[in-house]
């Protein structure tokens, strides 16, 4: 399965009453391949958060201003739920498979 990195940054950004910070997603995954991010910030829609490989070597990110909280979410890459292997944060689901989690602060 793909190697991944999840990663906030440290840049805040005021979104009416709360401050939002930036996170970076990335994957990799075959070069060329249909990656999406889904998780409890968009309700798991496989179609609202594309990544993409600008070099085309198969490193897919996106990036997402988060309120801070805690959020579950999975690369869904060529039609394949996917955990984030590179974070050792997850949570088993009533459907026996991983979700990744993450922290914003």
């Amino acid at each position: 399965m793909p190697a991944t990195q999840c990663k906030p940054t440290s840049r805040p950004k005021a979104m009416g009453r709360f401050i939002k910070r930036k996170v970076v997603f990335s994957v990799t995954a075959e070069p060329g391949a249909k990656v999406f991010l889904a998780g409890a910030f968009n309700d798991w829609d496989v179609t609202k958060k594309p990544m993409t490989d600008p070099e085309g070597k198969g490193c897919f990110t996106c990036s997402c201003f988060l309120i801070p909280g805690t959020y579950e979410y999975k690369f869904y890459i060529d039609g394949v739920w996917c955990h984030d292997t590179a974070n050792p944060n997850f949570v088993t689901t009533p459907f026996n498979s991983l979700n990744s989690v993450i922290e914003v602060l």
